[in-house]
């Protein structure tokens, strides 16, 4: 399966704005990118070289990033992602993400950005959130 052209919008830098990044390989071979969204800690992108892919170097970063929003007291970690896609959906959904109907205003404002660049065009895309077990109750959100 292939999929895109995906589209990029220079006008947002998620680097510059990230809460965590979290780097694999030397030299480097995939990384994690992760914003807050509503308060929660949010999956922007992760992304590992092809030349490197199915050696659970995605599931480790997730695992990573995971562990520490779990550490920072937060009760779930979200992401947007093509629903279909062996490699996205399919993959978050066997860490135990599951698809979230009801958005939040910024999830639901990302969706939509999603929708107007032209993301959607490639396929069906949905968020997903992973609940943290052993956060602080305080932060659950």
């Amino acid at each position: 399966m292939e999929i895109g052209p995906f589209t990029n919008d220079d006008a947002e830098d998620h680097f510059d704005e990230a809460a965590l990044v979290l780097v694999t390989g030397e030299p480097p071979v995939g990384f994690i990118c992760v914003e807050f969204v509503d308060g929660v800690p949010h999956i922007w992108q992760l992304s590992v070289h092809p030349d490197h892919g199915r050696q659970g170097l995605g599931r480790s970063l997730v695992a990573a990033a995971s562990s520490w929003a779990r550490s920072m007291g937060f009760g779930a970690i979200t992401l947007t992602t093509y629903r279909d896609v062996p490699w996205n959906g399919p993959f978050y959904e066997s860490l135990g993400f599951v698809v979230v109907h009801n958005l939040s205003p910024e999830l639901n404002a990302i969706r939509e950005h999603e929708r107007e660049v032209g993301d959607d065009d490639f396929g069906p895309r949905v968020a997903m959130r992973l609940p943290l077990k052993g956060s602080c109750p305080m932060r659950n959100r």
